[in-house]
């Protein structure tokens, strides 16, 4: 129950197990379409380029930013946490002109204070965290589109938020996304899900350089994952494919809507019991993620102690809190087949006994 890899289901488990097939066999192609359809599906888009990246959410946030961003490129990062500033390093690496909101941990960002620097200033790109990890903040994406340039391309880091919240990348006008598979999807680690809109394309096909990651490079990946002639690029994680492939057919099977309201009632439960025992959440009630809880440690208590005896007695992981809310917050995942109240039970009993 911490802030991830989540819980992997029996079924994702059984698919593992299915036996290995070369990376252009005909079979492992077929499972590979049907998987970025799937994608499609959950990311709510019609875009072509859209597939699993061969590597955690690392590897697909890192592949939305090489292909696209060039040296000098102009582009706004508003962060609020960890992966905002993850963010930054990488586009800093990349040579971009990278000029930065900060906002407070804890807080979204704010949207007023956004628009009137869009309006002040021409970007190449903004990109921003959907569902910030580090703070269990959800930011207000969907109002970006709005008062965005049409001609700025819109990155959007959805890691903890596909298959957890709404999400709607066309509705929303975003233009290149990124996602993992050890979150909501259920998965291990190693295949994780990113989507590119025709603008988000046609900057990668005109741009005046190399893109400069040759694992990375979507103008080599589409030539082994697109049409009928397949071209070897790298050799793909056979099963984690297979993972990812039933995780996707199980979101499918139980219906997205369900599962939205799945990790809302687990939330809501959450956040009933501990109010009871007197720890409080960090993140006002608009902005909460509900697979990605928050808590503000009671004082008194002993942030790496309380975790040890979870762990060490009762066999719950829970995560600590990152940079400036090290020592002071709880990270509770309630994420994909975890996000249930059998779990939220039995995890509020057990602080129960322990801070008792």
């Amino acid at each position: 129950m911490g802030p991830g890899p989540s819980t992997v289901s029996p079924n994702v488990y059984r698919a593992l197990s299915t036996y290995t097939v070369g990376h252009l066999d005909r079979r492992f192609l077929d499972i590979m379409d049907d998987v970025k359809q799937m994608i499609r599906d959950l990311f709510k888009t019609n875009n072509k380029l859209t597939l699993p990246v061969s590597g955690t959410g690392t590897a697909a946030m890192e592949s939305c930013f090489v292909n696209m961003i060039e040296k000098n490129d102009k582009i706004l990062i508003p962060e609020n946490g960890y992966f905002g500033k993850r963010m930054i390093d990488m586009c800093s690496r990349l040579g971009a002109d990278v000029d930065v909101l900060s906002f407070e941990w804890g807080k979204p960002l704010d949207i007023d204070i956004l628009k009137k620097k869009l309006e002040k200033n021409s970007y190449k790109f903004l990109a921003m965290v959907h569902a910030e990890t580090s703070t269990g903040v959800r930011n207000p994406v969907e109002e970006i589109s709005s008062f965005l340039n049409k001609d700025t391309i819109f990155i959007v880091d959805a890691v903890t938020s596909l298959g957890t919240i709404e999400l709607n990348v066309d509705l929303w006008g975003i233009d290149a996304i990124y996602s993992c598979s050890q979150k909501g999807l259920s998965c291990p680690p190693g295949a994780s899900p990113v989507s590119f809109s025709e603008k988000a394309m046609n900057k990668i096909l005109n741009r005046k350089t190399k893109v400069p990651n040759f694992y990375l490079d979507m103008q080599q990946i589409i030539q082994y994952l697109e049409g009928e002639q397949r071209t070897y690029h790298h050799t793909a994680p056979i099963n984690s494919m297979y993972a990812i492939y039933q995780g996707l057919l199980d979101i499918h099977n139980e219906g997205l809507d369900n599962i939205i309201s799945r990790h809302a009632e687990a939330h809501n439960l959450l956040v009933q019991e501990l109010n009871e025992i007197g720890v409080e959440m960090l993140v006002s009630k608009e902005f909460r993620l509900p697979s990605l809880n928050s808590v503000i440690i009671p004082k008194g208590l002993d942030d790496f102690q309380i975790r040890s005896k979870l762990i060490n007695n009762y066999n719950i992981e829970i995560g600590a809190g990152l940079g400036p809310l090290s020592g002071k917050i709880w990270r509770i995942g309630l994420m994909g087949y975890s996000a249930n109240k059998n779990n939220v039970n039995i995890l509020i009993n057990a602080l129960k006994d322990i801070i008792s």
